[in-house]
């Protein structure tokens, strides 16, 4: 899963200290146990697209994706309600405690969506499911990290936290490499499954996979004792008997949380998010690569680059946290767009050049044009001569251009040199609507062949149609990437700089979040602006970019919004943020 073994490799650690016996059994049983939450975690995010067709049938594709997105972001959303709940409880019960029972809400939530019935089986009850054990999932996650956090960094030498903390931060990148490791697996022929039986059953063994995890994770963590910073505060009669309170109704500490979170944890977010999450969605969903090959060139990635968590963690304890943050958070913002459009150009080539020869401009009224994403399903996009437009291209994943066209204009698509004009649906209705737009549709993107079917009872017979190759094709738009054409190391390449971005904002910042907040009423403190952040802006992001890209038309308009928060961040983290690696937190 990565170049990082978490159960026995603690060379990472300085000669003058190397790990004891107890440092290790608390570094691996806490880090372990994180890896297998946020394995259950990212399972969801790794099979999105067969998820949206086991529990969203009936919506059109583009709106399918996207509420699948959401589905994902329901257990994001949830977060914050995780860190109220599981901080509180930390901060007045203990530490130890409160991460056990995470790990196995986590685990029992994951292991039962590889038991839900589908759609088909059951209806909207399906979906209904799915999202209530995504919400637990991440009402456990909320309460793991600061937990987990907080443990480690408590057991901490002075001079060390940013290193060993560094462990919990690689959990989250070696949980989804994990995933998608064991995803891989499952899913490629040697196993016996193959592609198409892993979309109809297949998906759901890494969920059952789960259970094994739970087992294991519950047996390391059971061995630990309490923090000795906990214990003390216990022993003394210390400890907060209002953390929530404390941590958020009075301003000197309050102020604190902002101040993390504009100036560190919101920027840390969307790069995270966008180097992993979004990237691995960009290359199935925009540039066309197959899963297995997409997964597997972000695995090798993932593998290179992972080791680098631990560097950024010993270096934040070398130089401090928040320089490092802030220069990953920058050259996100500065680098983001170029990166992209490399890796488009590296992943799918015969796409780049038809972007750059053929580009493709929709003109129409910006009045008669709506998103196209629609929740509900209830929206066929045929009402009007734009959405008819622009739902076809949204099908093909075509990036394009809008031009405003005087009201009451017909929109058409310009590729390259030629116009094609949209039906206008004024003048048709009914079976003539549909083979007016159907049609349209299949001379801008084209069509598959139709084999002939004789009559049965009362359903006519089905004439043979060949198939119909679509302008876009004819241009050079592909209908999916050559994997002979994909430059792989060249991706790998890309990837791993990404992901280096990812490490460099995340390695330091559990030190820091920990070195920010009293003892009494750090888990709560901590926990809230962090799944905040990683919640919300962070895991909201996928949704929120291709809705963005689904409105806008343009692949890389989804962008805007990590550049935009890492930008901010950069800004606000300069002039507020303060340094925290010499200090004591102890107190």
């Amino acid at each position: 899963m990565s170049n990082v073994n978490l159960t026995d490799d603690f060379s990472a650690l300085p000669k003058h200290h190397q790990a004891t016996h107890s440092e290790k059994l608390i570094i691996t049983a806490s880090s372990l146990g994180t890896v297998f939450e946020w394995y259950d975690f990212y399972l969801y995010g790794l099979l999105t697209a067969i998820i949206a067709a086991k529990f969203l049938t009936g919506l059109n594709a583009t709106t399918s994706f996207i509420m699948a997105l959401l589905v994902f972001a329901a257990g994001f959303i949830v977060r914050p309600f995780g860190a109220l709940v599981f901080g509180r409880i930390g901060d007045m019960v203990g530490r130890r405690y409160t991460f056990i029972v995470t790990l196995l809400v986590m685990g029992l939530s994951t292991f039962l969506v590889g038991c839900l019935p589908t759609y088909e089986s059951v209806g909207v009850a399906a979906p209904i499911m799915l999202v209530v054990l995504r919400m637990f999932q991440g009402l456990a996650l909320g309460g793991e990290y600061g937990g987990a956090a907080t443990y480690v960094a408590e057991h901490a030498p002075e001079g060390k936290r940013g290193l060993y903390t560094s462990w919990i931060q690689i959990t989250a990148t070696a949980g989804l490499a994990m995933a998608l490791l064991i995803v891989i697996l499952v899913r490629s022929p040697v196993t016996g499954v193959g592609e198409e039986a892993f979309k109809d059953w297949g998906w759901r063994v890494p969920y059952l996979i789960s259970g094994l995890f739970l087992c294991v994770g519950l047996w390391l963590r059971l061995k630990l004792h309490e923090s000795p910073v906990f214990q003390k505060m216990k022993d003394e009669g210390t400890s907060s008997k209002r953390p929530l309170s404390e941590a958020f109704g009075e301003w000197k500490n309050l102020k604190i949380v902002l101040i993390a979170f504009f100036g560190a944890i919101a920027g840390q977010a969307v790069v995270w998010y966008t180097g992993q999450l979004y990237a691995m969605y960009f290359l199935e969903k925009m540039l066309k690569v197959d899963g297995l090959t997409a997964n597997t060139l972000i695995i090798i990635a993932l593998g290179c680059a992972t080791p680098f968590f631990l560097f950024f963690g010993w270096l934040s304890d070398k130089i401090g946290r928040k320089k490092i943050i802030l220069a990953g958070c920058a050259l996100a913002a500065l680098t983001m767009f170029p990166t992209f459009k490399a890796l488009t150009e590296a992943a799918n080539p015969a796409l780049a050049h038809a972007q750059a020869n053929a580009p493709v401009k929709v003109m129409a009224d910006p009045a008669e044009c709506s998103s196209q994403f629609d929740p509900v399903g209830a929206n066929k996009f045929d009402t009007t001569s734009c959405d008819i437009v622009k739902n076809a291209l949204a099908k093909a994943a075509v990036n394009y251009e809008n031009v405003a066209a005087p009201a009451g204009t017909l929109a058409s698509i310009q590729i390259g040199g030629m116009t094609i004009t949209a039906p206008d649906p004024s003048k048709v209705s009914g079976d003539e609507k549909k083979a007016a737009i159907a049609a349209f549709t299949a001379k801008v993107v084209g069509a598959p062949a139709v084999a002939a079917k004789p009559a049965e009872g009362d359903k006519p017979a089905v004439e043979a149609k060949p198939a119909i190759e679509g302008e876009l094709a004819k241009v050079g738009y592909p209908a999916k990437a050559n994997p002979d054409q994909i430059n792989k190391p060249l991706v790998v390449a890309i990837l791993f700089y990404l992901v280096l971005l990812v490490t460099m904002v995340y390695g330091p910042i559990a030190a820091m979040l920990v070195e920010l907040f009293p003892s009494r009423i750090r888990y709560t403190s901590m926990s809230l602006p962090y799944h905040i952040g990683n919640g919300w802006l962070g895991g909201l992001l996928p949704a929120i970019g291709f809705a963005m890209v689904a409105a806008n038309g343009d692949i890389y308009h989804g962008f805007w919004y990590p550049v935009i928060v890492a930008a901010a961040t950069c800004v606000i983290g300069l002039v507020f943020l303060p340094e925290t690696y010499k200090r004591s937190i102890d107190d």
